[in-house]
């Protein structure tokens, strides 16, 4: 459904105006992607739903193919450059945006019973930094992460520089959202799960572990980390540093973890 935008104050484009303002993050359930390679992943996530798309005219024949397998109902707005920016409300060097909604989610528990008998789960607790989220959900898609659990205080990972970071890989990795009152380690090991907290403190170092058939990989925020009572209640893992350095970016901490236990053997559980 292609329809020609010429005015930046067209109210069928109300929605994308003045985005860095406007993140439609929290508003009716809907979200922004911006630039090709986000696009096409909206489009082909089975979990989500492409509201509309507002492209550059310059870009809509590289588009074109991904287009087509929009419903027919799905509006296309096109623009020329200088409209889809003033629209915007900065220069959209990507030159295309999409607004996007996920359908019904799933609670955690009834997300982590659809997985595999071996599964891998990331959980996150306490990660407010929209690009170190977006960093995570890559990471979690890099190493085959089947399942992304987020507690009550994460920031969201649709927010629109969260799926940018991502690279689409927050619209593509399945996720559930704990409420306050989820016991989240009773959750993991009712479910087979063998939890794995990170910490500097950790008696286990990550070299030496070897992969469970269930694996839920705990990380928390920079600085406070994890709850003491949490890791108490979890296996805990260290990554050994030099000169008893004791911090990493948490999604690079997330990528060392996960591309281990992505190539480590499966252990043998009696």
């Amino acid at each position: 459904m292609i329809e020609q935008i010429t005015n930046p104050d067209d109210p069928r484009v109300a929605a994308y105006r003045e985005v860095k303002e406007k993140d439609l993050v929290g508003r009716q359930g809907l979200f922004m992607a911006e630039g090709e390679v986000v696009l096409r992943r909206l489009i082909d996530a089975p979990d989500m739903e492409t509201v509309s798309v507002l492209v550059a005219k310059k870009r809509l024949d590289k588009l074109a193919n991904a287009l087509a397998t929009l419903p027919p109902t799905t509006p296309v707005y096109v623009a020329a450059p200088e409209v889809l920016d003033a629209v915007a409300g900065f220069p959209l060097h990507r030159g295309m945006l999409a607004i996007g909604r996920r359908r019904a989610p799933l609670d955690a528990g009834s997300l982590l019973a659809r997985l595999q008998e071996a599964a891998l789960v990331l959980v996150l607790v306490g990660i407010a930094n929209h690009d170190n989220m977006g960093g995570l959900f890559r990471n979690a898609a890099a190493f085959g992460v089947d399942a992304v659990l987020l507690d009550a205080t994460c920031c969201d990972p649709l927010y629109r520089k969260a799926i940018r970071v991502s690279v689409g890989a927050a619209l593509t990795t399945p996720f559930a959202r704990l409420a306050p009152e989820d016991d989240l380690i009773a959750l993991l090991t009712g479910q087979g799960f063998t939890p794995l907290a990170l910490t500097p403190k950790g008696a286990t170092q990550l070299a030496e572990l070897a992969r469970p058939k269930r694996a839920a990989v705990i990380l928390g925020a920079e600085g406070p980390g994890l709850p003491q009572g949490l890791m108490d209640r979890a296996t805990p893992v260290a990554i050994p540093m030099a000169n008893n350095f004791d911090s990493l970016n948490v999604a690079v901490t997330a990528g060392i973890v996960l591309h281990h236990l992505s190539s480590a053997p499966q252990r043998k559980d009696p």
